[in-house]
């Protein structure tokens, strides 16, 4: 019995790892990068526009 405890164990893990990973991954979907890549663009114009002058 003991040792069908220890096969359990690593189990009830790879179960509970699994149902973690979708509930993670399920949250992330909804987040687009949008405003987060346009600030970049943004950024870059204007290192651009601040290196060209010189």
């Amino acid at each position: 019995m003991a040792a069908l405890a220890w096969l359990l164990i690593p189990l009830v893990a790879a179960i509970a790892a699994a149902l973690w990973g979708s509930w993670a991954n399920r949250t992330r979907r909804i987040r687009s990068d949008g405003p987060e890549l346009d600030g970049y663009a943004r950024f870059r114009e204007a290192m651009e526009r601040s290196t060209s002058g010189t």
